[in-house]
């Protein structure tokens, strides 16, 4: 923590790493309470942006809020949100961001919905907060600096063998073409361990890893904006987070699998002979 970075656009400084964590923690933290005030849409004001896919006014008005938080101290970053600017970018100071990481468990009244906010340099996660809105809680890690809940440092779980790991997953449905693949995993996973849970927020189901409620966690299609502050904080408690070949790249679109280290490469090998 407090190690200088820089945008990678010459050699002027953005900031340390311990006021981009700072700031990722506050961004989330109002952005959750927003979330918390405002009254659920009505169905009729829900927009589908694709299959089982809902966008809302709360979600724009969020990552709105969080941008202008973010921007206001650091002016010459560029904002990777879901809902405003979906495109991939890596140089310099990028602010990756899911203002509503869960829309449909919102729009439900489904408690398992967050916030998340990460700030990455030159394409690597260098802190990240994930708010939890219906528990009122926020994790956050900077990297080198663990994982925290408040004072709390988190730790992922010492479960090794399989047959007690309880794993998280995520169904493919923006991508219909890989529920085969997905379906035969599912089934060789289930019969080895005490269970599988989907809850329908990815940033929070990384929480639960590095909480220790997760042993593993796995989906076959996912957003940077999904992932980015969860990764960190599940590597920063000790965890272990890749693509399916076991590379570390997070700013990019596709398949995750963590866990802690033992059952992250369990999971992982298993993947790959199902159908990974």
């Amino acid at each position: 923590m407090g190690r200088k970075v820089r945008t990678g656009l010459g050699d002027r400084k953005v900031s340390d790493s311990r006021h981009l964590l700072d700031l990722a923690r506050r961004a989330a933290t109002r952005a959750a309470a927003h979330v918390r005030d405002v009254s659920r849409p009505e169905a009729a004001a829900w927009q589908l942006k694709g299959q089982s896919d809902f966008v809302t006014r709360v979600d724009r008005e969020t990552e709105q809020l969080i941008g202008e938080i973010l921007l206001a101290e650091t002016p010459d970053a560029t904002i990777l949100g879901e809902e405003l600017t979906p495109e991939l970018q890596h140089d310099g100071l990028v602010w990756v961001v899911d203002p509503l990481d869960g829309t449909t468990n919102f729009l439900h009244g489904y408690p398992a919905y967050g916030v998340s906010v990460a700030a990455a340099v030159d394409g690597e996660i260098v802190a990240g907060a994930v708010a939890d809105v219906t528990r009122d809680a926020l994790y956050h890690a900077g990297r080198g600096g663990g994982a925290w809940q408040g004072e709390r440092r988190l730790e992922v779980s010492t479960v090794v063998e399989p047959a007690n790991a309880l794993i998280g997953t995520g169904y493919p449905f923006k991508v219909l073409d890989l529920m085969p693949a997905y379906l035969r995993q599912f089934t060789a996973i289930l019969q080895r361990t005490s269970g599988i849970r989907r809850a329908g927020a990815a940033s929070l189901d990384f929480v639960d890893i590095a909480l220790g409620r997760f042993d593993g966690f796995w989906e076959l299609y996912l957003a940077p904006w999904d992932v980015a502050a969860g990764a960190l904080i599940v590597r920063e408690a000790g965890g272990v987070v890749t693509d399916l070949d076991g590379g570390g790249e997070i700013v990019r679109h596709g398949a995750f699998v963590a866990g802690n280290p033992a059952i992250h490469g369990w999971l992982r090998e298993l993947l790959q002979e199902t159908g990974g």
